[in-house]
């Protein structure tokens, strides 16, 4: 494949949607068109490129973001397939935080589903500008406009459509050039492209008018001819349409079907006239270690800057997706970073390779804007920014959820269990959202995840890859702590005399609050004492042992040692005692005065509280509402969509264990449901 090194011609994207609207299929389509690929492979046959993974083609899901190349008109299009299951959502949001742009996949039948608001919101976060695909256009009950109403009602954004799908004629109306496109050949290879018959064109007027008036807004000479009824030139319209996508206000839709071979070609030369070139975007913020900020424009000069978005094992051996922002980097090159500890550390770069979804290259250079996979980095983590060595500058990190569902694990041989430690230390490193812990109560070692799936497809992986075999148990929720009511505490801290009196006592006072706050509002900290003795002065170092002992309070409650959360504390007063009042006294007092405020401020424990929603055939309706009544649900909406009706809940995690098979049993297999954290709640 040719390499193009014009960043103009460059178009880094990804391919994001709810799970099963067919993100997986289109890519596939995209890699036959554009010859990347010499045939086609189909998810439900378990032969998707993309799906390289034992466990995707097995259970027919994507479940890790998967990087490869294609090129189209004379451009190169880095394609990042991203899984649309809830439980892999830092997949997601780890590949966006590297792209430049990206195609949202919708059902046709479905429009906007609850992942769809999920992957938008995280599209937001880093002002991707995007176009839709309406796929599944073939299915019955599939409606294009609906799908369109949908995103302008649930997102809040303003579609623009551009290609109009006939999926009885095997077309599509392009409303710019007024062409019919036919998609021929046994796997849609080959495109006819004639004028739109008349008869055609008047049904469709209305898309038309949408049109003319979206890009009217980004071009005042489209205005007049738009409002007089003329017929503005292409070239026109595609630069009006393509600023205002840009600017993240547009969004152009494509409609098809890419299992039937329908509209994918179009949707390829949308990528290229609207979506951004790597230089189309804003330069990244990075931050140097005295606190004073930079920007990193692509390609521009400079030491090196890289962003490395993701660990992976590949071949049982640790490996790191980076993306390039400035200057180049080679084989053998030394970079430094800052670790999340707040260390400053130094690696080699061993060996660089391309990426082709599981397959790599050899590189002997990267360049800026290319997504590149390093060997031989140890401790490079998620969200740590490679520097050239003296030139430290941080790009903004990759935040990852807390985990809400774990598992009691242990080797199912025990001669195994320090291979088990090992393995679980590599997937942990890979994978963000895990956590392996110990449960102070049982002794039991946990790993923690996002759900269900997540944590199976974790030891079927840890049986596949390491052939490490794990014996678990069920599913336990993650707790949190809370308090209902404010409460004061004021501590004394001493250490007994040295006996040789050659130690001297230790002591301080520390006096604070603490109070219920909103649920979501997270931890407040007011550490602004009145200093006894009088006339006494708080430096930075005691300020900041009194923070330091306050968050170790706060990482053990006082009913089962879970995290606080929702409470403001403040430090109202803290005494000194000459040279015994060292940080850690201080920290001692600050402590021993939170645990006991703690206790008095009516303690409570916090579940996780997931949105739920769940599609069922209308008649199975009461059922479903019934039996998540049952599960102290709150039914927050439900809506009718022919013979289907949607139900919108919140319900706690805990109650939502195997609730697969419930629904299923329930609606005869044709329910399906999905849900996302939302808080952690009293419940």
């Amino acid at each position: 494949m040719k390499k193009l090194s014009r960043l103009s011609h460059v178009r880094n994207i990804g391919v994001a949607a709810h799970v099963d609207a067919g993100k997986t299929t289109l890519t596939e389509r995209i890699l036959f068109y554009t010859g990347a690929s010499y045939k086609i492979g189909e998810v439900h046959d378990g032969a998707a490129h993309m799906d390289y993974l034992a466990e995707e083609q097995r259970h027919g899901i994507t479940i890790t973001s998967a990087v490869t190349k294609a090129p189209w008109r004379d451009h190169l299009i880095q394609v990042v397939d991203t899984p649309g299951h809830v439980d892999f959502t830092i997949e997601v949001e780890r590949a966006m935080r590297v792209q430049d742009g990206c195609i949202l996949v919708l059902d046709g039948v479905r429009g906007v589903e609850p992942q769809t608001e999920t992957v938008w919101r995280q599209r937001a976060r880093f002002n991707l500008p995007a176009l839709f695909f309406v796929n599944k256009m073939d299915r019955p009950g599939a409606d294009y406009r609906a799908a369109l109403a949908a995103i302008r009602q649930r997102l809040k954004a303003e579609p623009v459509p551009i290609a109009i799908p006939l999926a009885d004629d095997h077309a599509v109306v392009h409303l710019i050039d007024r062409t019919l496109i036919r998609f021929q050949g046994e796997q849609g290879e080959g495109v006819a492209t004639e004028p739109c018959p008349a008869h055609l064109w008047e049904g469709l007027a209305a898309d038309r008018e949408a049109l003319g008036l979206a890009a009217a807004e980004w071009d005042d000479t489209l205005t007049e001819s738009v409002l007089a009824g003329l017929d503005p030139a292409p070239e026109l319209l595609r630069a009006a349409i393509r600023r205002g996508t840009l600017a993240g206000r547009l969004f152009p839709c494509y409609g098809g079907s890419a299992l039937r071979n329908l509209g994918v070609q179009p949707l390829l030369d949308g990528v290229i006239d609207f979506l951004p070139a790597p230089l189309d975007r804003p330069p990244a913020i990075g931050r140097h270690p005295d606190g004073s900020t930079e920007e990193v424009a692509l390609g521009g000069d400079g030491p090196l800057v890289a962003l490395a978005f993701k660990v992976q094992l590949w071949d049982g051996r640790r490996h790191v997706f980076a993306r390039i922002y400035r200057n180049t980097l080679k084989p053998g090159d030394t970079v430094e970073f800052v670790s999340p500890d707040g260390q400053t550390r130094r690696e080699q770069a061993a060996r660089l390779f391309d990426v082709d979804a599981g397959k790599k290259t050899k590189l002997d250079q990267a360049e800026p804007g290319e997504i590149v996979l390093i060997a031989g980095l140890r401790h490079v983590t998620t969200g740590d920014t490679l520097c050239a060595p003296g030139h430290l500058l941080g790009l903004e990190r990759i935040e990852a959820r807390a985990p809400v569902l774990g598992l009691a694990i242990e080797a199912l041989a025990g001669t195994e269990e320090d291979k088990l430690l090992e393995v679980l230390d590599k997937v942990t490193q890979e994978d963000p959202t895990l956590a392996v812990e110990e449960d102070p109560e049982t002794g039991q070692r946990l790993l923690r995840g996002m759900g269900e799936l997540h944590l199976q497809m974790v030891l079927e992986r840890m049986e596949r890859e390491f052939g490490v075999r794990v014996r678990s148990g069920r599913p336990a929720v993650a707790v949190r702590e809370t308090i209902r009511r404010a409460a004061s505490a004021d501590a004394f801290f001493t250490t007994p005399p040295s006996p040789d009196g050659k130690h001297p006592d230790l002591m301080a006072r520390v006096a604070l609050t603490v109070a219920p706050l909103a649920r979501g509002a997270g931890i407040q900290l007011v550490i602004n004492p009145r200093l006894l003795p009088a006339g006494a002065v708080l430096t930075e170092v005691q300020r900041r042992a009194i923070e330091s002992g306050l968050r170790s309070g706060l990482e053990s409650g006082p009913l089962q040692g879970a995290a606080l959360l929702d409470l403001e504390l403040e430090v109202r007063e803290a005494e000194l005692f000459g040279t015994g009042s060292t940080p850690e006294a201080l920290a001692a007092a600050a402590n021993k005065a939170l645990r006991q405020a703690l206790g008095a401020a009516q303690p409570a424990l916090m579940q996780p509280v997931m949105a739920l929603e769940a599609i069922t055939p209308e008649s199975n309706l009461g059922a479903v509402l019934g039996d998540l009544q049952s599960r102290a649900a709150i039914i927050t909406d439900t809506g009718n969509r022919g013979e289907t009706a949607e139900v919108r809940a919140e319900a706690p995690l805990a109650a939502l264990l195997g609730y697969t098979t419930t629904l299923r049993s329930l609606t005869q297999g044709r329910g399906q449901f999905t849900m996302e954290f939302l808080r952690f709640d009293l419940v």
